[in-house]
């Protein structure tokens, strides 16, 4: 079924869509995309530019998902660091996925510049705040610590000076560490501008066209969609928190959890210049984390855990409204003007996730949070391995499907890990 841009801030304030029509016929193609998100447009745009003939299906619009729907940071790598990778991964692999991710920023903005696209994008640098004294040590002075040591100009924080850059109460955080590689960006309006640019490379993008079956068909792929068929010798599945039952045990590698943002009114100029004055977005290191930013219009931004799956209402942004007058104090009393809600893909290691789901089939999913970077790098390393590239040849791990145990009580989980952090983030903040 075909379900219209939900209402948010980014709706209300980005550029127009890119003219694309929804399928009436069959196609033919090299590649066919499934999904018209980050992960999805990327693929389409690299595969472009590489001579592929590419259709794009999608069932809304591109960007409908979290692609249009997000806080809008840009953050340069993964949730988990670089030693962590060499840990897990094995120092070859993991010190080129680091490199990879690492670089992730840099291909957003490149990509911007290079298409021109208009998405307010700053880069400002990104900020993560630790919540109490323990993250502190444990998390992020590490990770300050390891990517320093990747040549990236990060430093930590003390008190005095996070709450100096974000314009906030002394005792708001108790550090941090600051991160020059990222910014933020104007989500929905970029997401349309890497579709605007797939089109201008020769990709074709149909919007309103659910996908209703993946068969196999020779040595092709046939995929039936509202409104026709298209033939391809190779697909990308790049649904991400909105995957299906289009491929069998898919949609159970990840969980589905609702983020929620509000926005204010555009703030009075004697208030917006006490907040964030250098324009970075900001994550914390809660486990039910807190993330914040300002428009290019001067609202404040905050965003967190959703008390409701879809179409929240502003009664439901009680939690943030308290967050917002305990860090910003200033902007306690300015009302609201916009909430709304997306979905983000988690998996059980907090990676992202690549597959061959058989021959000339791919599929990525898993970002965690951190899609506009990292979705963006994904749909690149998709684009590869759909031009011919081997596994072992992309910096990343290319793995067999793994379905979470008791998916099918994966909202009883959610709510019930949800409320074990809230109390676990509460005691951390106190020591």
């Amino acid at each position: 079924m075909v379900q219209p841009l939900p209402a948010s801030l980014w709706a209300a304030t980005a550029i127009p869509s890119p003219s694309n029509s929804s399928l009436n016929g069959d196609r033919a193609a090299d590649v066919a995309v499934v999904g018209a998100g980050y992960t999805g447009l990327s693929a389409a745009l690299h595969l472009a530019q590489a001579g592929q003939k590419v259709v794009v299906l999608e069932a809304s619009e591109p960007g409908w998902g979290a692609s249009g729907r997000n806080g809008g940071q840009i953050i340069a790598g993964l949730k988990h660091d670089p030693e962590k990778l060499n840990a897990a991964l094995g120092q070859d692999l993991g010190s080129r996925m680091a490199d990879e991710f690492g670089g992730s920023a840099d291909l957003v903005f490149s990509l911007i510049e290079r298409y021109g696209i208009d998405c307010h994008a700053r880069r400002g640098g990104w900020i993560q705040g630790a919540h109490g004294k323990k993250v502190f040590e444990e998390i992020v002075m590490p990770r300050c610590r390891q990517w320093a040591a990747h040549g990236v100009g990060a430093r930590l924080l003390d008190q005095t000076e996070m709450a100096a850059l974000i314009g906030s109460s002394n005792d708001a955080y108790y550090g941090g560490w600051f991160d020059p590689r990222g910014g933020v960006l104007q989500p929905l309006s970029y997401a349309r501008g890497l579709a605007k640019a797939a089109i201008q490379e020769g990709a074709e993008i149909v919007s309103r066209s659910p996908v209703q079956a993946l068969r196999r068909s020779g040595d092709s792929w046939e995929i039936e969609a509202a409104g026709g068929r298209v033939r391809a010798a190779r697909v990308i599945l790049a649904t991400n928190a909105y995957t299906d039952k289009l491929w069998p045990g898919l949609r159970r590698t990840v969980i589905p959890v609702a983020s929620f943002q509000t926005a204010t009114r555009p703030l009075p100029v004697s208030i917006r210049d006490t907040i964030l004055p250098g324009e970075q977005g900001v994550a914390d290191t809660r486990r039910l984390l807190l993330y914040f930013r300002l428009d290019h219009e001067g609202r404040l931004v905050m965003g967190g855990r959703s008390p409701v799956d879809d179409a929240p209402r502003f009664e439901d942004a009680r939690t943030l409204k308290a967050a917002i007058a305990r860090i910003f104090p200033q902007a306690a009393g300015m009302p609201l003007e916009f909430v709304w809600s997306g979905k983000v893909a988690i998996t059980k290691d907090t990676m992202p996730h690549m597959h061959v789901l058989a021959p000339n089939l791919y599929a990525a999913l898993g970002c965690n949070g951190r899609g506009v970077a990292a979705c963006t790098v994904i749909g690149r390393l998709l684009a590869r391995l759909a031009s011919g590239a081997q596994p072992e040849e992309i910096p990343f791990p290319v793995t067999a499907p793994q379905p979470i145990p008791l998916h099918a009580f994966r909202k009883l989980a959610v709510f019930t890990l949800s409320q074990w952090y809230r109390v676990l983030d509460g005691l951390e903040a106190r020591t």
